[in-house]
Formats: structure tokens, sequence, C-alpha cells
């Protein structure tokens, strides 16, 4: 298993200079690599990879226009060439169906415009020296906050300057499966926006709402923007201090995911939730608590932890009614509204909304992975209501 392992970064001011020289050599080749490949399929002609990498590349360095593509590593115009080949595959695959997901829209061009740059080395362009220092080739050694050791040799390293002007190396390292010792205990989870998840065990984990109690801070930093004229230097200013807020918020939000996954994991054996269709949800009027709310994070990160400790992970499909099952006799009690927190069944049982839920999606999970024909099965035996029941003599 891969994964990446993120450090802070601290180069020099003329480190600086020189990262800024290889965003743009490494931009400027992503866009004429997928130029060439564009004006080569409107003229009909055919170019392999190797071709369209000696053209923007290797013959661009002797060219007068891109002579300064050779003031940077040779890595970096390669991987840069390898971006835009995946970029540009990906979306001819996504239009012809061998990609699966959602679709994937036509590779756009690179701006010198956006804050975030990134630059990617090989093992053939960096190495880690005894001083604990970072070299990266025609950068120099490059200081790195060193938070936890390095769990192999890295295959790869990719330097990012975020928009607010941090610099950050992510190592890319092999790491070994770690199977958590066996619990018998399995969880259901019920996403929700005033409460953040509610667990089939009754445990509730409140929603923190990182972006809703810093939107004072960040209202203030935005105002402050908009009154500055644009690419002066107090924008730019301006522009960093908001950036910085955002980022505080998105790494806040991330660093408390991560501790909730986790234990999540470590303490069950089998956890399942509701597959939301978080990108509808986030086109409703609830989008910005949608987007607050991490939903897709979470999900994420609790299904790379399940494979990564040796845990089951599935998720319920989402037309699944966990909100209208009892989750005591069965019986589909009907849709409700958002308004109704509580319900009776007929059969005597009070159910909080949530809750009840979170046991529904339990066991609707189970019984998914029980079933070893793969349909869909409900949790437990629904009574027949009405008319339904029997068949119906003009039935084909």
């Amino acid at each position: 298993m891969q994964l990446r392992y993120n450090y802070r970064v601290y180069p020099t001011p003329g480190q600086q200079i020189l990262l800024a020289r290889a965003f743009g050599c490494a931009r400027v080749v992503y866009n004429d690599n997928l130029r060439t490949r564009e004006q080569a399929h409107a003229a009909g002609v055919k170019l392999s990879d190797t071709e369209v990498q000696r053209r923007v590349v290797t013959d661009a360095k002797h060219t007068r226009k891109r002579a300064w593509l050779s003031e940077v590593s040779s890595v970096v115009l390669v991987q840069a060439c390898q971006d835009a080949r995946t970029a540009y595959r990906n979306w001819f695959d996504s239009l012809s169906g061998k990609r699966k997901g959602s679709k994937v829209g036509k590779p756009r061009f690179r701006s010198r415009k956006d804050h975030r740059q990134a630059i990617r080395f090989t093992r053939n362009g960096f190495s880690l020296r005894d001083n604990g220092k970072l070299y990266v080739a025609k950068i120099g050694e490059l200081t790195v906050v060193w938070s936890r050791e390095l769990p192999s040799v890295p295959s790869s390293v990719t330097v990012i300057r975020d928009s607010a002007g941090r610099y950050f190396a992510s190592f890319v390292v092999d790491v070994n499966s770690e199977p958590l010792p066996i619990v018998e205990s399995e969880i259901g989870i019920d996403l929700g926006l005033a409460t953040f998840a509610v667990l089939s065990d009754g445990k509730r984990i409140d929603s923190p709402q990182f972006l809703r109690r810093a939107e004072r801070r960040l209202k203030k930093s935005q105002q402050a923007l908009s009154r500055k004229q644009k690419d002066s230097s107090n924008w730019v200013k301006a522009r960093i201090r908001v950036a910085h807020a955002h980022s505080r918020v998105a790494g806040t939000r991330r660093d408390w995911v991560h501790k909730h996954s986790t234990a999540i994991i470590r303490d069950n054996q089998a956890v399942f939730v509701e597959n939301l269709c978080v990108k509808g949800l986030a086109r409703t009027r609830l989008a910005k608590s949608v987007h607050d709310a991490g939903w897709g994070m979470f999900v994420r990160m609790l299904e790379e932890k399940a494979a990564r400790y040796g845990r089951t992970f599935a998720k319920v499909d989402r037309f699944f009614p966990s909100s209208q099952l009892c989750s005591v006799c069965g019986v589909l009690d009907g849709p409700k509204p958002l308004s109704v927190r509580s319900w009776t069944c007929a059969c005597g049982a009070v159910h909080d909304r949530d809750l009840n839920a979170a046991r529904n999606i339990l066991a609707a999970g189970r019984a998914e992975r029980l079933n070893a024909c793969g349909a869909d099965v409900r949790p437990s035996l629904v009574g027949a209501v009405g008319d339904e029941a029997g068949t119906h003599p003009d039935a084909a």
C-alpha cells in the first residue's frame, strides 16, 4: 500500500526563486504537451508519448523561445509530461467508458496566476541527506521539519507551494498493512448536519462546524482584501491572510476527521455507512453546511484506514429507507419530514430518527456482507401492507 507523508519545508529566499522557476517551467511544459496533443488530434495525426515529450522538452530546449527550460531539472519536466499524458488519457477513457466513476472533463491549461504550484521528483531527482535535509536537483538542500519518521525509502517527492505561501514536501512511501487485533463490535453510522454522526451503539458525534465558527474572522479578512487594489503589494498581503484563514479551517477539519475515523476503525471490526450523494446535496440550499461537514473526507478516510488495518468497510445503498424502517419489527412506516426527530412505530417502539437509521444501516450492512448472491436484502422481514399480499390475477 502506498501512502503520502507530508512535511513542512522552509526554503531560503534564493531557493524560493529557484522553486518558482521550476514551477513555471513545469507549467509551460504541461501546457505545451496538452497543446501538442490537441493539435495532433485535430489534424488526425497519432503521436506517441515519447514523440510528444521529445518535442516539448528535448527539442524545445534548443530553441530560442524555450531555451530557459535547461535551467531546471529535467526530472521536473518529464513528470509534467507524465501528468499531461495522464490527464489527456483519463479524459478519453472517460468519454469511451473505459474509466469508471464520474465523467472527467477535458484537461485545462495551467495558469501562472494559480496560487498553488507543485513539482514532482522521482528517485533520480532527490535524496535524503544524513544531516536531515532534503536535496532536490538544481534547488539544493531544503530544511524539512520531520514530525515523524518515514516508514520506508520514498519513491517520489512532490514539492508544493500552497495558496498561503507555505512549502511542503509530500513523500510517496510503501507501507505494509498493519492488521489490528480482532474485536467483536460492529457499527453502523448515520451522518447528519445538526449531529455529525450517530452510531448504532448510541454514541453521538457533535458537528464541529469549523467554517461557521470562523466566519467572522474570514469575513473581516475578505473585506480587507476587497478594499485593496488588485495585484498591489497590500493586495498580495491581504490575499495571503485570507488563504491562511481558510487553510487553518481546512487543517483543523482534517485533523478532527483523522482522529474520529481512527477511533472508529480501531474500536470496530466492521463499519457500515450510507452512500450519500454529497455532490447532489452540495447543490441545495444546505450546500454551505454540507461542505463544512466534510462527509466525503470522513467516509474516504474510513475506507482507507479499514483497508490498511484489516477492518471491514461497506456502503449501504443511498436509496435504502433507513429512516423509514422500524429497527425492531422491520415495518416500513413511510417517509417523514426532517422536522420529525422521533416517532412511534405501530409495535410500540419509540425511535430516535438518527439512532434508528444507524441501526438499520448496521443491519443492512451485515445482511449485504452475509448474502452470498450479492442481492439487496432488508435487515428483517417486513409485513405486507393492505392489498400488496398475494399475486394479482392479471399479472403477466
